[in-house]
């Protein structure tokens, strides 16, 4: 729990309005690129918001596809502000390298998304009271495992799902440690599994993620925050001595000067300066694609 608090005081410190008008400029040029990055990548894509039966409740989503042709899965778990504009950006810029895409709402027992348009508008003093619950909703004890095994079958239900080849799943966040959930959960249909500033990787709890590699299949990748690491400085042994224990392979990197948040466009301001570095998140998506043609082809 602490360290998903530090996760949401970074994910939530905002400046003033010059500042956000900045952070707003920002977010255009991000989203810009991406989708500029999507149309290079060959695949028109279609976007479907979809619904999807949980035990406990139904989740709705978004469904992006190539517009022709089975393509392998890929499941999304969104960050500490949920599904959202920018959310689907990443979804559509995935499909675009030719996967079959769910970017579900991870706070559908409190609701339908968005519950956030634009991260970069949070104020961490008056949203922290609506952001904490929707955040305990999708990590409390179980649930991460069953939304994993719906979303899932949901992707392998899909025409636009090719069945025969492994499914790949990302986390930004508060998503990181979703995706390590997933990966142990459904290990025999996750090929490939990516996590970017997760937080909460590594913990004292008898149930944190990095102890669950012996029931991964899954080739993994962790992009560790700069000052992520500077918090817990062990985390990334500890993620490296877990996985090579359990022999499944998995890469740890630090990204030096990259803060807790940097794949992700709307991020909020911290200390006068975007949060969002695009040379990072680009070194990071180089790493996402690469890890997904190896594994899930």
């Amino acid at each position: 729990m602490d360290n998903q608090k530090n996760q949401l005081k970074n994910d939530t410190q905002t400046g003033d309005i010059a500042r956000r008008d900045l952070v707003a400029f920002s977010v255009a040029a991000g989203l810009a690129a991406n989708a500029g990055s999507a149309s290079a990548a060959g695949h028109d894509v279609v976007e479907t918001d979809v619904e999807i039966k949980t035990p406990d409740g139904t989740c709705d989503a978004a469904f992006i596809h190539p517009k022709t042709g089975a393509h392998p899965g890929v499941l999304i778990w969104p960050d500490a502000f949920g599904l959202r504009p920018s959310m689907r950006e990443i979804g559509k810029r995935i499909a675009a390298e030719g996967y079959s895409v769910l970017v579900p709402n991870p706070f559908y027992r409190k609701g339908k998304a968005p519950f956030f348009t634009d991260a970069s508008s949070v104020n961490f003093q008056t949203d922290r009271p609506k952001i904490q619950p929707l955040m305990d909703s999708a990590t409390a004890p179980g649930n991460a495992e069953k939304d994993a095994v719906a979303y899932v079958g949901f992707l392998d239900a899909q025409k636009e799902v090719n069945k025969a080849k492994k499914i790949g799943t990302q986390g930004y966040c508060m998503g990181g440690p979703l995706v390590v959930r997933t990966a142990a959960t459904v290990p025999n249909r996750i090929g490939a599994g990516a996590s970017f500033h997760g937080g909460g990787l590594v913990t004292d709890s008898p149930n944190s993620p990095h102890l669950l590699a012996p029931k991964i299949k899954a080739r993994m990748y962790f992009g560790v925050a700069s000052n992520d690491d500077e918090r817990q400085p062990d985390a990334k042994d500890k993620l490296k001595e877990a996985f090579a224990a359990a022999k499944v392979r998995a890469e740890i990197e630090v990204y030096s000067g990259a803060l807790h948040g940097w794949c992700v466009p709307d991020m909020p301001m911290q200390n006068g300066a975007p949060i969002y570095n695009k040379p990072a998140a680009e070194r990071a998506w180089g790493k996402l694609v690469a890890l997904y043609k190896a594994a899930l082809a």
